[in-house]
């Protein structure tokens, strides 16, 4: 094997390889290129090539979203660094342990007027868990540091060696065990391409005990709690792919007291349960009593666990019609959302929910009325999609419908999350969503990633703003010939046409909505992308009856709407189930 013949560098490499840290995303650089050289040289790293650093962040966290293990993203100097940012943040409030490392010029090459130098330390220290900076070798280029860095000198080799290996344990420690992201910056003096064939180092050898240990509370006071509530509401949000046993499914579904609103990032499927909940309060909204009827749905106690909610209509009527409890389940954090917490339990949800079916509880009508207006909507809707034109709301229907079973399905942010939010999703299906930070950013380089390591295909819907912002997620040779791209093109942000201040302006339409004319034929081409429109129901409908049979090249099919009608079809449905 080769190795680079700097220190640090074979330091880092060598800590990696010890921790089980073997997926390296690696972007085009040369001050990063001692790293290069030692990941590549490797037969232990599967590493990745991705030129575009922020495309680069978001392929690394959707393979580690898929298997919930480490992965590292390596950039060069100066700006590069920064393009790392959206997806860092994504990461932090997703519990996604990226191992960020940055190769850094010398400290006294900085401010001085050199290019590719930016101030590199701590630049991702409000949304990381740990920031390592690591310190330069004095025993490499020598003579450099002699000459421009004698501050350096004050310490040791064995000294730097020590503070650096430190660090790295650090670093790794948070990552693995508390899944958050964390930044190594490294400093590399010229030359980097030097190498040898032994590290000059010692490979670390020590054992690291990894997970998080759930720390379940006495039960005693939540149970009477529990027990007593005739109305009890469990919300729950972006959640793992078959994390919930199905035990713990049939005791909350077997609850008369309990309502479960799920969403379609939650991954939790039961014929009892609430998917839709914008569709349970939207006509409560627009009701001449509902007052009364939001007094009828509010809960004593509120159980939530997974990640953040979508749904605005929940978060906004739980803000003002509180629950006397609330309590998080979740081994790490718990948010205020609705300004009430109460509990912050951290332990496994199954672990929660089964003990507290031991119990006997008094019986009430609050889940059988609620089942009631949910039957009532289910039988609007299909009613009222028999009824309207082309447009996002039935495409979104025709494409929930098609999608085989156990694939692997990413959305994009915006309207399309909110949209399927009002189908039922089949229970085989794996959905994601970058919903830490909720932007639009990095959908398709997150679903490229996820992907790559996932058994069953993997389909990714998006609109038309967050497909082409990303557009560069596609200039990747990763891509699998199973990966499917659906395309909901109604020619700009159609959230914001939804949303209060919509206006018909030149000025809305260009600086809110951002209405324009493109189209992905081209890039489909550019890609090597096989190519598929529809712009009618029965052109949708024949796209999507070979859309997902085997090729030799990945698809992508675009459906066109209409841009003007789309939001007064989707409010209009609101008022049809009211």
């Amino acid at each position: 094997m080769t190795y680079s013949d700097i220190p640090s560098a074979q330091t880092l490499v060598l800590y990696f390889k010890s921790k089980g840290v073997k997926n390296i995303v690696i972007s085009p650089g040369s001050r990063n290129a001692p790293l290069t050289i030692s990941f590549t040289k490797n037969p232990f790293f599967n590493c990745y090539s991705i030129v575009d650093e922020r495309c680069a962040a978001f392929f690394a966290l959707g393979m580690s979203q898929q298997l919930k293990e480490p992965v590292a993203v390596v950039c060069t100097s100066g700006s590069a660094l920064l393009n790392y940012y959206p997806a860092v943040a994504e990461a932090f409030y997703s519990n996604i342990p990226l191992l960020v490392i940055s190769a850094d010029r010398p400290h006294y090459r900085i401010d001085i007027g050199d290019g590719q130098t930016i101030r590199q330390k701590n630049v991702l220290k409000e949304h990381i868990g740990y920031s390592a900076n690591l310190r330069q070798d004095v025993v490499h280029a020598a003579g450099e540091v002699k000459k421009y860095g004698k501050d350096l000198l004050e310490f040791s080799q064995e000294e730097i060696q020590t503070f650096n290996e430190a660090e790295l344990k650090k670093a790794i420690h948070v990552a693995v065990n508390e899944s958050f992201p964390v930044h190594i910056n490294i400093p590399f003096e010229e030359p980097l391409y030097g190498t040898t064939d032994a590290p000059i180092i010692n490979t670390p050898n020590e054992s690291e005990e990894v997970g998080i240990t759930s720390n379940i509370e006495t039960w005693e006071d939540l149970s009477k709690i529990w027990t007593n509530s005739e109305r009890k509401m469990v919300l729950v949000g972006v959640n793992p792919p078959d994390s919930i046993s199905d035990e713990t499914l049939k005791v909350l579904a077997h609850d008369a007291n309990t309502l479960v609103f799920t969403e379609t990032t939650s991954n939790v499927h039961h014929p009892d349960f609430f998917p839709s909940i914008d569709s349970i309060i939207a006509p409560i909204e627009k009701s001449g009593n509902k007052e009364e009827l939001f007094r009828a749905l509010q809960p004593e106690v509120l159980v939530t666990f997974g990640g953040m909610i979508v749904s605005k209509k929940i978060k906004a009527f739980l803000r003002e019609f509180k629950p006397k409890y609330h309590w998080h389940i979740d081994p790490k954090k718990a948010y205020d959302t609705f300004f009430c917490l109460s509990r912050h339990l951290k332990a496994d949800p199954n672990d929660f929910f089964l003990s507290m079916d031991s119990l006997e509880k008094p019986q009430s009508d609050y889940k059988s009325k609620w089942s009631k207006v949910k039957s009532d909507y289910e039988t609007k809707r299909e009613t009222y999609l028999k009824q309207i034109p082309f447009s996002d709301f039935m495409v979104y229907d025709q494409i929930i419908r098609s999608i085989p079973s156990d694939y692997q399905v990413h959305l994009s942010n915006s309207s399309t999350v909110r949209y399927t939010q009002l189908f039922p999703m089949q229970e085989s299906l794996k959905v994601f969503c970058n919903r830490g930070t909720s932007g639009i950013d990095g959908s398709v380089s997150t679903a490229v990633g996820a992907s790559v390591h996932h058994q069953s295909p993997t389909l990714l819907i998006t609109g038309d703003l967050s497909f082409f912002y990303d557009s560069n997620g596609l200039w990747s040779s990763h891509i699998r010939k199973d990966f499917r791209i659906i395309l909901v093109n109604n020619s700009g942000g159609g959230i914001f046409r939804i949303l209060p201040g919509n206006e018909d302006t030149k000025e809305f339409a260009t600086f809110f909505e951002t209405k324009h004319n493109f189209a992905a034929e081209h890039l489909a081409k550019m890609y090597g992308f096989e190519y598929h429109q529809a712009n009618n129901l029965e052109g949708l409908k024949g796209c999507l009856k070979d859309f997902y049979q085997e090729s030799q090249q990945p698809k992508i099919l675009e459906i066109t709407t209409p841009r003007e009608q789309n939001d007064t079809i989707l409010l209009d449905y609101f008022n049809f189930i009211s």
